[in-house]
């Protein structure tokens, strides 16, 4: 059972993503949020698998709150979705430790998948925000990477959690994050996402 938070200070946009969670077997609503500080709360209280993050909150925004619950539960992976397009928001959401980026004009099929993908470790994006993120870091020299190093973030492009990228490559679970902790560093990223998203900029498909 996937356990998630809503965090969105619209009600109708809380009521509406409520029900549509209640009518799953699979994944449980355990909290609502009305602001960044409250959903930070609600966290504490209920340690969720996934939340579901909108970024223009009264009190304390998204972006505040999902560096804050990133950091205190490592274990808790944010998946923003809100109507926000532009770059800056962007990097800032994903430099906070977001997990995925999704539209609010996302269909609820779309929701629904991108909670379940951030759970099981995936990073699940609009293509509109792919574009937009690349864009901004566009320019980047790439930098050297060992022929290891090239099929793990490979396989992070694609969308493979460390467990998968293990068996994929026949390595310890252990290994794939000491290579990913080198690569985040070779690359200049800070989170999964990210190097995702470089892995699909800069290196050949395949």
């Amino acid at each position: 059972m996937i356990t998630v938070l809503i965090a969105d200070d619209h009600g109708v946009i809380r009521d509406g993503l409520g029900r549509l969670i209640g009518a799953l077997e699979d994944i449980e609503l355990v909290g609502v949020a009305g602001d960044g500080r409250e959903a930070v709360e609600r966290c504490r209280e209920s340690a969720p698998d996934v939340v579901l993050m909108d970024l223009d909150m009264p009190r304390m925004d998204g972006i505040e709150a999902t560096r804050a619950i990133t950091e205190e539960h490592p274990g808790t992976a944010v998946l923003v979705l809100t109507s926000f397009s532009d770059g800056d928001r962007v990097l800032d959401a994903l430099d906070a430790g977001a997990a995925g980026y999704l539209l609010k004009d996302a269909q609820p099929a779309e929701v629904l998948e991108a909670i379940r993908s951030v759970a099981h470790g995936q990073s699940p994006l609009d293509p509109r925000i792919a574009r937009t993120f690349l864009r901004a870091r566009r320019g980047t020299p790439a930098p050297e990477l060992s022929e290891r190093e090239r099929e793990v973030l490979g396989l992070v492009g694609q969308g493979l959690a460390n467990k998968q990228i293990a068996r994929r490559l026949g390595i310890q679970e252990g290994t794939v994050k000491a290579h990913l902790t080198s690569i985040f560093q070779r690359i200049g990223v800070r989170d999964r996402t990210s190097a995702a998203l470089w892995a699909r900029a800069h290196l050949d498909p395949g």
